[in-house]
């Protein structure tokens, strides 16, 4: 699914009006029927509703949504904001059309005082001030009014989006100002800010509602961001011959963990050859012997020549993929058998948790990375690298920016895992739950997109396909074990289920 930008968003609905053709005035009653319809299934005619709309587009469907509940039965108080005298074309007609509604309990437009109508806990408001053209932060009255909506017990729609929240960048936006709202009904397809976890509580539910824009607009809009789909991924899978043996199928080599840190090594080879790696190969301190052999008796362990961390790099030749950072540690010997590692290395590599932090703290180094690495960070992992980061919009905007210029494939972990590719585009990951968020989760997403990596796959879609099943299987465990008790281990034993779903 593609993410559009508030802009191509204006252009999409120009298109749709040209091309079905439709009239702009029905396009917008087709939106507030979507609206009106989602509304009734979940609040009866008993419920009082108190509607704001605002001098724009946003208010104009806001205007058709207060007519459309109030001629089926709803007791309706509506608010219309023309502080400047100045109302969009369609807002003015569904101003008209409202007027002309007998049902209506109470219309006021305000233009100068506006005495702001009681909100208990019973009322519902629609949210119809500000939609996604909004490109400041609210100030004034209309601060003040959504800190009175905000302030009170009623429950809160909002349409399309939250009122005083920006559809992409919200870094210097004033947050005070902007609804919370309890659902909000987006139009045709969420929006770029609604994927950022510090914007969830002013969104509440989210229900995305069809208006039936032009599907080929959007196809011929080349959209920067997407949402991955099953449908996307379920072509990607590469189908395991039946003459398949254990060389055909990827020689992996993880290197991983330290003294204390060996659990981190062994999630990482177990959910590797749980994503069908042909064989992978461990190479660890000498002190994680014993719990490898145990733990994952098919891998194969290479001890390093250190009795508690990684000190030399290895000869990575015979190897189709290299994973690289879990429970690794970060001592001086470490980190100069990392960056030694990184670029003697060959075949595609997948680095994460100490490798990264290893990084961090060597910023120099990030020159010296191979074209076509990929790299897992976690919010806290990236902002080391790459500096302290106000909110998720400047962390995906660098993540970008360090893709292109590295020529590296970077996940920014979280529940919509973002994956910025070198040519700018980023692949939102839909799958996963909060349950995942368990230490060693990041661990076992490196050994499957290490395994994936062994068999062959491009680093692009080893890298979508690897996300998708990783939360796939987390969703899935949290299915039958729960999110409160979800382990990391739990993610590794549902990777089959999460395979077969793909491939039925």
């Amino acid at each position: 699914m593609k993410i559009f930008t508030s802009a191509q968003i204006h252009e999409l609905d120009k298109y749709t009006i040209e091309h079905e053709p439709i009239d702009s005035i029905d396009l917008m009653e087709r939106a507030a029927k979507a609206i009106a319809r989602s509304i009734a299934e979940e609040w009866s005619t008993a419920t009082p509703v108190v509607v704001f709309a605002g001098p724009g587009n946003n208010g104009g469907d806001a205007l058709a949504v207060a007519r459309l509940l109030a001629e089926q039965g709803y007791g309706v108080s509506a608010f219309l904001f023309n502080i400047t005298g100045h109302l969009s074309a369609d807002c003015a007609a569904n101003k008209d059309r409202l007027v002309s509604v007998k049902k209506i309990q109470q219309f006021i437009e305000v233009k100068q005082e506006f005495d702001p109508p009681h909100l208990d806990a019973g009322t519902l408001v629609v949210d119809g001030l500000f939609g996604s053209g909004l490109n400041k932060p609210l100030a004034g009255g209309f601060a003040s009014l959504v800190k009175y909506i905000n302030a009170s017990p009623a429950s809160v729609v909002s349409i399309d989006v939250p009122s005083g929240l920006m559809a992409e960048d919200n870094t210097y936006n004033v947050r005070a100002n902007t609804i919370h709202a309890d659902l909000t009904l987006t139009l045709q397809q969420p929006k770029l800010s609604f994927l950022f976890a510090e914007n969830q509580h002013y969104i509440g539910r989210l229900k995305v509602l069809d208006i039936r824009i032009s599907e080929e607009g959007m196809a011929k809009t080349d959209a920067r961001y997407h949402i991955v789909d099953e449908n996307e991924v379920r072509p990607l899978l590469k189908k395991r011959s039946d003459f398949a043996h254990k060389g055909s199928m990827g020689n992996a080599l993880l290197v991983a963990g330290s003294y204390g840190m060996g659990g981190a090594a062994v999630l990482a080879a177990r959910a590797c050859l749980r994503a069908g790696v042909g064989k992978v190969t461990v190479h660890s301190p000498k002190c994680n012997s014993l719990v490898l052999q145990i733990s994952v008796p098919e891998a194969v362990v290479q001890l390093d020549q250190e009795e508690t961390v990684f000190s030399e790099p290895v000869d990575a030749e015979d190897y189709t993929a290299l994973g690289i950072g879990p429970g690794l540690g970060q001592s001086e010997t470490t980190a100069i058998a990392l960056i030694a590692q990184l670029r003697r290395t060959q075949c595609p590599i997948v680095a994460d948790a100490d490798a990264l932090n290893i990084l961090a703290n060597h910023r120099a180094w990030l020159q010296q990375l191979p074209k076509g690495i990929i790299l897992t960070p976690h919010p806290k992992e990236f902002d080391r690298i790459n500096g302290h980061c106000a909110d998720s919009y400047e962390r995906l905007s660098r993540a970008c920016d360090m893709a292109e210029r590295l020529g590296a494939y970077i996940i920014v972990k979280g529940h919509y895992s973002a994956l910025c590719k070198p040519d700018g585009h980023v692949a939102f990951n839909p799958t996963g739950n909060a349950g995942m968020a368990t230490a060693g989760s990041g661990d076992v997403l490196t050994g499957i997109i290490m395994a994936l990596l062994a068999r062959g796959y491009k680093q692009a879609d080893a890298c979508t396909v690897g996300m998708y099943l990783h939360g796939l299987a987390g969703d899935l465990a949290a299915r039958s074990l729960g999110k409160e008790s979800l382990t990391a281990g739990d993610i590794i034993n549902y990777l089959p289920q999460a395979f077969m779903r793909l491939e039925d």
